[in-house]
């Protein structure tokens, strides 16, 4: 159970004003200044400095901050835990997952699928986005865990690789290039900023001095089945997982055009909170799903 001051230090942390905290927490503002020089006091350090009619966290108050934040998480899966053994049934609360749109797509239908066929009685919650968007959500509790193509922070977050997926250039015709420079003539349709699958091309366009920029034009989509429609058209060139376009290329409707100086792969990843006391269990889940995936 999380100290009184602890809810008062988050709320501190998250509205960056006493005031505001005191308003979210039903309590006075003098009640908030005091929790706050209580834990300052404990843990011999300040957590926060004025900064213009609110305040600021220090280096001090943003490493608590990345603590006390998993613990309330964690916490709030326990109490969850703990309330479901009090109904008729032993119901354990639901698997809260994230999941890049890729992967929500094109891998989770068959690894919940098995995992639901091994554990009939298990709920899940799926909540799909990109990477960043997914990171919030772990952040705020709103899911605890995530499968993920992009990259994430690897102080605030551990993850283990669920399973590594080879990134392939296609379009409606044509032949594979010797090198990414001969694609440039071509429009690039493409994910919007932040996913995981721009991400990854745009690391390794820059490797190479290149942007999206530097093709003939740029098409931005949502969807991953409206940019693999809108290729097979005949709209351009764009950069996909393997794993998204097995059936297009085995149809014929688009082909493999991936430059021979641009072979890429890369890994899904289970990603949750550093320092969660349920670790051991995600990472026994990543080595039964992993088996599925393989």
């Amino acid at each position: 159970m999380l100290d009184y001051r602890t809810h008062t230090f988050l709320a501190v942390y998250r509205s960056g004003s006493f005031t505001r905290a005191a308003e979210q927490l039903h309590v006075t503002q003098p009640a908030v200044s005091q929790h706050i020089r209580q834990i300052e006091a404990y843990y011999g350090c300040a957590l926060f400095s004025k900064a213009g009619r609110g305040v600021e966290p220090t280096p001090a108050g943003h490493l608590l901050y990345r603590a006390l934040d998993v613990a309330e998480n964690d916490e709030m899966r326990l109490r969850a835990e703990l309330g479901s053994l009090q109904g008729e049934k032993d119901e354990r609360p639901p698997l809260r997952l994230g999941c890049t749109r890729t992967i929500a797509d094109y891998v989770a239908p068959r690894l919940l699928a098995e995992h639901l066929g091994r554990h009939p009685d298990e709920h899940i919650y799926l909540r799909t986005g990109n990477t960043a968007e997914l990171v919030e959500l772990i952040e705020a509790g709103e899911i605890d865990f995530a499968l993920v193509e992009g990259s994430f922070d690897g102080e605030l977050f551990e993850g283990e690789v669920l399973s590594r997926e080879p990134y392939l250039a296609v379009a409606a015709s044509g032949k594979r290039p010797a090198s990414v420079t001969e694609l440039l003539a071509r429009r690039l349709v493409l994910r919007e900023p932040g996913s995981g699958t721009r991400e990854i091309l745009e690391r390794h366009l820059a490797a190479r001095d290149l942007s999206v920029d530097d093709f003939a034009g740029v098409i931005e989509l949502a969807s991953i089945p409206a940019i693999k429609a809108c290729v097979a058209a005949g709209a351009g060139v764009s950069f996909l997982y393997r794993v998204a376009v097995e059936r297009e290329l085995a149809a014929g409707t688009l082909v493999d055009v991936t430059p021979r100086d641009l072979p890429i792969e890369h890994d899904f990843s289970l990603i949750w909170q550093r320092g969660s006391r349920y670790a051991g269990r995600y990472r026994a889940l990543l080595r039964e799903w992993a088996v599925q995936a393989g």
